[in-house]
């Protein structure tokens, strides 16, 4: 190689060595200290939530890439909301114009718990378009445009009312506008996958859907619009696939008294005030699922057992070779309301027809069960809880039951039970009783004949 050359090259490596260090100590010069970020987060949290945070560490990674982590994070409640460790990755070039652009965000042990979660509701500031105001930045510090290309996390655990953690994978990659173009999100340590995918189809507000649970299928279309009157709607139509419901169930801490796999039709509708309210989005749920399992077992009831004896009914099973139904769920302040109506079930033994209501575990339902052998419409109640539910005859029918199982033992029980219904339906056991009558005032006793004085 030619001398003029070699120190051509040579010259270039110089001046690459050298603005590379003067990139370095410009950024070094311009970024906050460590100390200065967890201050400043702490404080601006706290101002904007009126709620204390400790940030155990922040720090900042220059190289390979420039990187804030953040450590020990947990907010001063009686149940701790808390972080383990969330990492930023910036982008360099508007990184010097103090400009945060986030190639990735990673999260790593976050704890929700419902009620710490509830404190922030209506507070603080939520994604708009362009990014403005998302996140707590020390001035004179802004968010790019795009401010956040994607979000991963692992271990985030949402706890309920009842004490059960749930833990969940995922990540988003956004689109301005804070519109998803794909998202994952699964529950961690399930013994069969449970995961929801979306992608967005061609920029549009629409979404390909795909649920992966209990061994089956839940995919579809979601929506999202912006009404008008500046409303935020969120519609989706899927279709369940052969979902055994017992696996469905355990994968969210719950149980069931229904065994067996369920196909249908679902639609699903949510609705915020606006585009920030995305917490009352989530809270005003409601989903609608009309289903059939082929073939289906209630795992913790005798059906049979119930209608040909009188009392209340638990444990044992029935098994039926199809059971219909609409399922309505409603989100409330309270936890989630599940209606189903227009029950049907069938089996070689029986049919039954019926509504039932689920609120907090607590069943509350009717069903008339039709025997093959012509009994008609034997009135049930349906109580107790999921873990432990219970049938039993009411009112007259009960009654009517003891009068049958007199006459006619095993089925005369059942015939019993339908007449009492009958006599409850014509005389009415509901009627409100009768108010107590005033009693009448006290009045002088009414005059008798005048006493006449003998006369002497």
């Amino acid at each position: 190689m030619k001398l003029p050359l070699r120190r051509w090259l040579l010259g270039i490596a110089a001046a690459l060595l050298l603005g590379a260090g003067a990139l370095v100590w410009v950024v070094s010069t311009r970024l906050p200290t460590d100390d200065e970020v967890a201050a400043r987060i702490a404080d601006t949290f706290e101002e904007r939530f009126g709620v204390a945070l400790k940030v155990g560490g922040a720090h900042w990674e220059l190289f390979p890439v420039p990187m804030l982590v953040l450590t020990d994070i947990a907010t001063d409640q009686p149940k701790p909301i808390t972080l383990r460790r969330v990492s930023a990755q910036l982008q360099l070039a508007p990184l010097l114009r103090r400009v945060i652009a986030v190639d990735e965000i990673e999260v790593d042990g976050l704890v929700l718990p419902r009620a710490s979660v509830r404190a922030f509701r209506g507070k603080g500031p939520r994604p708009q378009e362009g990014g403005a105001g998302a996140i707590a930045l020390p001035a004179p510090w802004t968010l790019a445009p795009v401010p956040v290309e994607q979000v991963r996390w692992r271990d985030v655990s949402w706890i309920d009312r009842r004490d059960i953690a749930l833990a969940y994978d995922g990540d988003i990659r956004f689109d301005p506008g804070w519109r998803p173009r794909q998202a994952r999100i699964e529950r961690a340590g399930t013994p069969s996958p449970v995961r929801l995918r979306l992608d967005r189809q061609a920029g549009q507000d629409r979404w390909r859907t795909r649920i992966d649970v209990g061994g089956g299928t839940w995919n579809g279309v979601s929506r999202l619009e912006t009404l008008p009157d500046g409303k935020l709607q969120l519609s989706a139509d899927l279709e369940p696939r052969q979902i055994d419901i017992e696996s469905l169930v355990q994968a969210f801490g719950r149980r069931t008294s229904v065994a067996g796999r369920f196909s249908g039709t679902t639609t699903l509708s949510a609705e915020a005030a606006s585009a920030e309210e995305l917490g009352a989005l989530v809270r005003s749920l409601h989903t609608r699922t009309t289903f059939s399992v082929q073939p289906a077992t209630l795992t913790k009831l005798d059906v049979a057992k119930a209608v040909t004896t009188a009392g209340i009914s638990r444990g044992g099973t029935t098994r039926l070779d199809e059971l219909t139904g609409t399922l309505d769920t409603q989100g409330t302040e309270d936890g989630v309301v599940m209606q189903y109506s227009n029950l049907k079930a069938r089996s070689g033994v029986l049919t039954a027809s019926g509504n039932l209501k689920v609120f907090n575990r607590r069943l509350d339902g009717e069903i008339a069960v039709d025997l093959v052998d012509g009994v008609v419409g034997v009135p049930l109640k349906l109580g107790g809880t999921m873990s432990d539910p219970e049938l039993s005859l009411t009112g007259a029918a009960l009654t009517g039951a003891a009068i049958g199982s007199a006459v006619l033992p095993g089925v005369g029980t059942a015939i019993g039970a339908r007449v009492g219904q009958q006599v409850e339906k014509l005389f009415g056991t509901d009627k409100p009783k009768a108010k107590p009558t005033k009693p009448m005032k006290p009045t002088e006793p009414a005059a008798g004949p005048k006493q006449v004085a003998p006369r002497h």
